[in-house]
């Protein structure tokens, strides 16, 4: 039986107050915030304009004390600085480098997270191409549109594959085909096991996307729960049928009246979004080759943002845990002897002629030799040894380390 995970975000009694010049109170941005976010779950945080959203990010994100309560971010204040390489965050304003193209902004986020060259080249081409910027890659950030700069904030916050994502207003300034995108990324992420936190004031968005919700109000909670909870209407019931001949309705309304001693209070045909419609559109004139200019249809989610499941590592970790939970002894693994850990001949030779190979693939045309007067050839000045003499080398330094590990005899061990 596994150990229920912990909550990523815990909030208690979280206040926020901003004072004036003379120190004393003047706005009181966040009051008495509780709030639990689990892992797996795309979070809705609403309300309007200074309702003190903004203001609870960047409390979490530990880029203001609170006045009063706790923050825990996985089981952690959020001020500890592991904890940040676990978070992605887009702010509401893209702040970008102006004059670095697309490829050398998320190479310079990769940095900061300490990211080998490769890794970081590998993700920043997948990323770009997740948010259709592939063929803008080399245009500098300066020259996007705001629709543009914001899918790049986007990549820029999943550059390290982060555990927590916020998302502060992520499709402002985007048109509608990219705002459905970056949706469908935000639920294909959810989905693949990462804890996102959406912020927005377009309902729409967080209906679309969200699990949870809290709305916030003068920086207090005035609702929260599960999305599709909230918006059930439990005093009407709606039946969708094919559509039917008004003689066939006339009956129904009899049966409700008779049986019910009500009478149907609406009877319409249902309409599709206005989103569903107008992405209809596009696609037709998409398929018809109709040119275009600007960002581009977005990609698949990258490997490395898909969370591994069932991994033996995994599972022996949660195990362990549960074991240690329920009071079950927990049996250590022993190292393995210590003669087991000596270097084989072979294995050595291998790893030094496997390198001379690589290096004589890379050197350059051999260099004219001369000749001495006994008849041998003579190598030119900055020559580089023969593969004889190197090999000479090698079996001294394998002798050496072979008599090393056998406890410094100078004989190789059976």
């Amino acid at each position: 039986m596994l150990v229920p995970k912990p909550s990523v975000v815990q909030t208690a009694g979280l206040c926020k107050t901003f004072k004036d010049f003379w120190r004393r109170p003047a706005v009181e941005a966040v009051k008495d915030l509780n709030l639990e976010i689990r892992p797996g779950e795309v979070f809705g945080l609403l309300g309007p304009n200074g309702s003190g959203k903004t203001t609870t990010i960047k409390l979490l994100l530990g880029l203001l004390y609170p006045t009063r309560g706790r923050i825990s971010l996985f089981g952690k204040p959020p001020t500890d600085v592991a904890v940040k390489s676990r978070i992605g965050f887009l702010p509401e304003e893209s702040y970008l480098y102006r004059f670095l193209v697309a490829q050398e902004t998320l190479d310079y986020y990769g940095r900061l997270f300490r990211l080998p060259s490769r890794i970081r080249r590998e993700r920043s081409e997948r990323l770009l191409d997740m948010v259709g910027l592939r063929h803008e890659a080399r245009r500098r950030v300066g020259e996007y549109s705001k629709g543009m700069a914001r899918r790049i904030g986007l990549a820029q916050a999943l550059i390290n594959d982060p555990e927590f994502l916020i998302l502060d207003e992520p499709t402002s300034g985007l048109d509608p085909i990219g705002a459905r995108q970056i949706k469908d990324v935000i639920r294909d992420l959810g989905r693949k096991g990462k804890t996102i936190l959406l912020s927005s004031h377009i309902l729409a968005d967080v209906e679309d996307v969200c699990d949870r919700v809290t709305i916030l109000y003068g920086g207090q909670q005035r609702a929260a729960g599960d999305i599709s909870e909230l918006l059930r209407k439990t005093e009407v019931t709606q039946i969708n049928l094919p559509n039917v001949s008004p003689e066939t309705l006339a009956q129904i309304r009899d049966l409700v009246r008779r049986l019910e001693k009500k009478d149907i209070l609406e009877v319409t045909h249902p309409r599709v979004k206005l989103e569903d419609y107008f992405l209809r559109i596009v696609e037709e004139a998409q398929a018809a080759n109709i040119r275009t200019y600007g960002a581009r249809s977005g990609g698949a989610i990258p490997d490395f943002l898909k969370k591994a499941t069932d991994t033996g590592e995994e599972t022996l970790i949660e195990s362990l845990v549960a074991a240690s939970h329920q009071g079950l002894p927990v049996t250590p693994i022993a190292p393995p002897p210590r003669g087991e850990l000596k270097p084989s001949r072979e294995v050595i030779e291998q790893l030094l002629h496997g390198a001379d190979a690589e290096e004589a693939e890379a050197e350059e045309p051999p260099l004219k030799t001369s000749t001495r007067e006994d008849g041998r050839k003579k190598p030119p000045p900055g020559a580089l040894p023969s593969a004889s003499v190197k090999r000479e080398a090698d079996a001294a330094v394998i002798d050496e380390l072979l008599g090393r590990t056998s406890g410094g005899t100078g004989k190789e061990e059976p």
